[in-house]
């Protein structure tokens, strides 16, 4: 079994997109690890605040079947590829990690930039994962967090999915 972190982001109809996303990996995958729910400004375009999260599954996927899987998730949830990369979105899922993969595997690359980049990433991963090494700087999630110094803004929300508070404005 493979260890795999999931972000998930949604800027269109957000509650709903994060929820439909949140349903189908509970579906597919035992006991998700569920990070706090993050709202955030758009990164690269402006655009409408984001939701994002991550979630960590264990599967004996590879990682082109995770990637079909997801891009299908997307499409069926109305996420258009004909528009420019930076865009508003209904749902965005990406591999972040698998187990300690690094490089191009199945078309993805491994680790995902955006880990050490944007806060909306690094923080709800190091949440749900701490002490977790990032499979190239070597770090834990936790202390990559802490130095992080760019000037990106995000804040817990209020989010109940299933009956089960996700996370909650005031609590972090």
């Amino acid at each position: 079994m493979a260890r795999v972190y999931i972000s998930i982001g949604s800027n269109i109809d957000r509650e709903h997109y994060v929820t439909a996303a949140l349903d189908a990996l509970a579906g597919w995958f035992d006991e998700p690890l569920i990070s706090s729910v993050y709202e955030s400004e758009s990164v690269g375009f402006d655009g409408s605040p984001f939701y994002n999260l991550v979630v960590g599954v264990d599967t004996d996927l590879s990682v082109a079947e995770l990637s079909a899987r997801f891009k299908q998730l997307e499409a069926d949830n109305g996420r258009r590829r004909d528009v420019p990369k930076f865009s508003p979105r209904t749902l965005d899922l990406d591999i972040l990690t698998y187990d300690l993969e690094v490089g191009r595997v199945d078309g993805v690359e491994l680790p995902r930039g955006e880990i050490l980049k944007n806060a909306f990433v690094l923080l709800p991963l190091a949440e749900i994962a701490p002490t977790a090494v990032h499979p190239v700087c070597g770090e834990c999630y936790q202390t990559l967090w802490q130095a992080y110094d760019r000037d990106q803004k995000l804040w817990p929300v209020d989010f109940t999915w299933h009956g089960r508070r996700i996370s909650h404005a005031s609590s972090l």
